[in-house]
C-alpha cells in the first residue's frame, strides 16, 4: 500500500485495485488531500500526456478515468470533512436535442481527476437550466457538448440566455465536441475551445487563471 500503487492503478486502468489501495491508505492515516494531489491527479495528468502524444487513446483514457472515479469515491467523503478546496466548479452537458454522451463523460472525468468540481447535467440540456444550475451552484465554467452539427446553434443559445441573466463574463463558458472548432467558438462568444478530453482540462484551468 502506497501513494505510487495507487497512482499506477489510476494510470494502467485498474480500478478495483484503485479502490482497494484507496481505503488501504486511508486506513493507514494518510490523509484524502494527500492521496489525491500526489496519486490520483498526478496520475490523470500523465494519462493526458501519453494522449497527446499518441502513446494512449480514448478507451484507455476512458479505463484509467474510471480507476480515478473508483478512488474519488472512496476519497470524496473525506475531503468534503476535510473542507479541501477544489479547483473550480463547471457545470457540464450535452446542449438541447443531443444525446450524445461519451465525450462529455470523457472531459467529465478528466476534470475531476484534475481537481475540479463537476456538477453534470447529462445530455438534452435546455439554455435555461444550464444557467440556472450555474447561477445556484455559484459555478465558475459551463462546460457545454455537441456531437451533431444541427443542435450546435444550442451553444449560442446558452450564452444569450448567460448574457441576458447578466452573468455572461462572470461564469465562462467553454465549449467542444466533434464539429466544433475554434472558429465556431469565436463567431459565438465563447471563453474557450477544446478539441479533447485532455485539453478541455488545460482549458479550464487558463480560463481561471490557474498554472497548467
Amino acid at each position: 500500500m502506497s501513494l505510487e500503487s495507487i497512482y499506477d492503478a489510476v494510470l494502467n486502468g485498474d480500478a478495483k485495485k484503485a479502490a482497494a489501495e484507496t481505503e488501504a491508505a486511508l486506513k493507514a492515516g494518510i490523509k484524502a488531500e494527500d492521496i489525491l494531489h500526489k496519486a490520483c491527479i498526478p496520475a490523470m495528468t500523465e494519462v493526458g500526456r501519453l494522449f497527446e502524444e499518441g502513446e494512449k487513446f480514448v478507451p484507455e483514457m476512458l479505463i484509467s478515468a474510471r480507476a480515478m472515479q473508483a478512488a474519488m469515491n472512496i476519497l470524496r467523503p473525506e475531503l468534503v470533512k476535510a473542507d479541501v478546496k477544489t479547483l473550480g466548479k463547471v457545470v457540464i452537458g450535452t446542449v438541447q436535442g443531443d444525446l450524445h454522451d461519451i465525450g462529455k463523460n470523457l472531459v467529465k472525468m478528466m476534470l475531476e481527476g484534475a481537481g475540479f468540481e463537476v456538477i453534470d447535467l447529462g445530455v438534452d440540456v435546455s439554455a435555461q437550466k444550464f444557467v440556472d444550475t450555474a447561477r445556484e451552484q455559484n459555478a465558475d465554467i459551463i462546460g457545454l457538448s455537441a456531437l451533431l452539427t444541427t443542435t450546435m446553434p444550442g451553444m449560442k443559445t446558452t450564452i444569450e440566455t448567460l448574457k441576458e441573466a447578466g452573468l455572461h463574463g462572470k461564469i465562462k463558458v467553454m465549449i467542444g465536441g466533434a464539429p466544433i472548432t475554434q472558429d465556431y467558438a469565436d463567431e459565438i462568444g465563447a471563453d474557450g475551445y477544446a478539441p479533447d478530453a485532455s485539453s478541455a482540462v488545460r482549458k479550464a484551468k487558463q480560463l481561471l487563471g490557474i498554472a497548467a
